[in-house]
């Protein structure tokens, strides 16, 4: 899907729309902690646009606060990055930068769609900083253009739950686990309760760990020269493998 599919696919009322755009200079102030990543967005970042603004005022979804964070809007951003830019890196400072929690549209040498939560910072008061890692997913035509359809059909926003922008948000992102999932199942299917979609979640972690478990033992299996360490890699390779099945699994 292009870029101008994934913002159709999201449904955003014209009365959350602002579709401006947004100086580097911003980015630079409040996205840079270091030299390196002021020359990724200086020499990487060809333009940025906030391109909505979801509030109570706005979508007519309420506001969320706890001990933990607090979700007063929902921002909508559209990234597009100039040939050879690091582009993991500039997704991540831009949903470090911005204190709102961001869906955050990339056009790269691929387009992706990334998602972050956010909770107040323990050592600055007023400061926000991401809680967890960023979940960035490639949106290539190229890959199951089955899963690629039901996954934007999947991203309107009135499918979202609408008791909290918490919920909301988090509904977009168990979209995107659910993509990542049909990237190994081949199938997309969006998750039926917020118990199945932490399940995927936790699955999805487990084979990505195990997928580098997998890798670690070939790796040491190829190196060894003593048959009975080998047999004994072996045995451990085989054992991951199918504890990775069984996490596969769980993905459906």
């Amino acid at each position: 899907m292009k870029a101008s599919e994934i913002l159709e696919a999201l449904d955003i009322p014209l009365s959350a729309r602002l579709d401006r755009r947004v100086p580097k200079k911003l980015l630079l102030e409040n996205g840079a902690p270091t030299a390196a990543d002021r020359r990724h967005i200086n020499d990487g970042i060809e333009e940025l646009w906030w391109i909505a603004a979801l509030k109570p005022t706005t979508v007519a979804v309420p506001e969320y606060r706890d001990e933990t964070r607090e979700y007063l809007e929902v921002a909508i951003l559209r990234l597009v990055l100039r040939a050879g830019a690091r582009t993991s890196r500039i997704v991540e400072l831009v949903h470090r930068a911005v204190p709102y929690p961001v869906l955050l549209l990339t056009e790269a040498e691929r387009t992706n769609l990334s998602s972050a939560h956010k909770r107040w910072s323990q050592g600055e008061t007023g400061k926000t900083v991401l809680d967890g890692s960023v979940v960035a997913v490639e949106w290539d035509d190229s890959a199951n253009s089955a899963a690629l359809t039901a996954a934007g059909a999947a991203l309107a926003l009135g499918r979202q739950p609408q008791t909290s922008l918490h919920a909301l948000y988090q509904g977009w992102m168990d979209v995107l686990h659910a993509l990542q999932a049909a990237r190994l199942t081949g199938v997309f299917a969006a998750p039926g309760s917020a118990e199945d979609a932490t399940a995927r979640r936790e699955a999805l972690q487990e084979c990505v760990r195990l997928d580098e478990e997998i890798a670690r033992l070939r790796a040491a299996a190829a190196k060894e020269c003593q048959l009975p360490r080998q047999v004994e890699l072996n045995l451990e390779l085989k054992r991951v493998e199918a504890a990775r099945a069984s996490a596969k699994a769980k993905l459906t």
